[in-house]
């Protein structure tokens, strides 16, 4: 994977947001709120209505109260970048520009609503902890929400140490690369510092979020990559490799090399937030096999002429990939519908049909027998 499109450079400013990813796009999504007296900065963290916001005259903390605080995809999110009242108190963010990407989960409320974890991200770092069993399925569901958002996903693979040998090691990353089709996967070890250097690099190019489970090795990763120890670090389970929630907020920091990296707190839940693209994304190759499908609707289950079914039978589609890629589609298909009336309409609709179907099949099956 090339990381050679990586976003505009404004280093050639001395703006003293540039370290921030500041930019000459976003310089000009700022005129008018400059124009109007405001100040220009960057979201660093927000805990209870307020934010600390990062300015060109250092750090400020602002009331978030100003924009609607009633829609939580509307709410101030780290990452954000913002117009701020110069003065006052308390101080007030009177807005947030357009964001460019925004990655967004389902909260576990049943009222399904979507959570923004980190807005304008390049790089969506998922972290996958080798000191336990990997659960390529969720894998599958954080790329998914990576692609969605619009960021690059990037697959590291914390904890190489704790791999007893090369050979596995190499085993392991082929693992995620067939469950990451076309995403970058990285083997690191934070403690060794091995990897470290490939990775900064990638991170340099603009503003990356870092994901995982409790226990994958986040903070102790984001201290490598600062030189220092920001974020504390606890120590995981040995009885089944989970950690505590060491970082409690989502905090933005500016890395050495060049770069930003949000750190979040482990997810324990990763909900699907309409995330239909970022699945065939992640499932590309499937993707690709049913388009040579006979049918244009076919829905890969017995239909005659099925490619996707033709590849699972010669072993070209590993069966754990299909049965991921259904298990999401239909997830993603539920929180849509709850928000979506038509759509509740049509999954209904094919409920009665096939409840109709299995009927006349039972009719058939005894009248057969009888």
């Amino acid at each position: 994977m090339s990381f050679s499109s990586l976003p505009g450079s404004f280093s050639s400013s001395s703006h003293p947001l540039v370290p921030y990813g500041w930019d000459a796009d976003w310089e000009a999504e700022f005129a008018p709120y400059d124009s109007e007296g405001l100040l220009a900065g960057r979201v660093i963290r927000v805990d209870r209505g307020q934010c600390d916001v990062v300015t060109p005259g250092g750090m400020l903390r602002a009331d978030t109260a100003f924009v609607t605080p009633h829609d939580p995809m509307r709410v101030v999110c780290t990452g954000d970048w913002v117009a701020v009242e110069p003065a006052g108190d308390p101080r007030y963010v009177r807005t947030y520009l357009p964001r460019r990407s925004s990655f967004v989960r389902s909260t576990s409320s049943k009222r399904s609503e979507g959570q923004i974890l980190a807005a304008n991200v390049d790089y969506a770092v998922v972290a996958v902890s080798l000191a336990v069993e990997l659960d390529l399925g969720r894998v599958e569901r954080f790329l998914a929400l990576a692609w969605e958002s619009g960021a690059q996903p990037v697959v590291v693979l914390t904890k190489a140490d704790l791999v007893p040998d090369a050979t596995t090691l190499s085993y392991l990353v082929q693992d995620v690369e067939t469950a990451a089709p076309v995403v970058p996967v990285l083997s690191v070890s934070s403690n060794l510092g091995e990897g470290l250097d490939v990775l900064a690099a990638v991170l340099s190019g603009g503003t990356s979020v870092l994901l995982g489970q409790s226990g994958a090795g986040k903070s102790t990763l984001a201290n490598a990559l600062l030189g220092e120890d920001v974020m504390k670090v606890h120590a995981t389970r040995d009885v089944d490799g989970k950690g505590r929630h060491t970082t409690t907020t989502r905090n933005l920091l500016a890395l050495p090399g060049g770069g930003v990296l949000i750190d979040t707190p482990g997810l324990r839940g990763v909900g699907l937030w309409d995330a239909e693209t970022g699945v065939n994304q992640v499932f590309s190759e499937i993707e690709a096999l049913a388009a040579k499908c006979r049918f244009h609707d076919c829905a890969h289950t017995s239909e005659p002429g099925c490619a996707v079914l033709a590849a699972l039978d010669t072993g070209e589609l590993p069966e754990r990939r299909l049965d991921s890629y259904r298990k999401l589609l239909r997830e993603n298909q539920r929180i849509v519908a709850k928000t979506d009336a038509r759509l509740r309409a049509e999954i209904r609709r094919d409920w009665k049909r096939k409840g109709a179907e299995g009927k006349a099949a039972m009719e058939a099956k005894r009248g057969h027998w009888g």
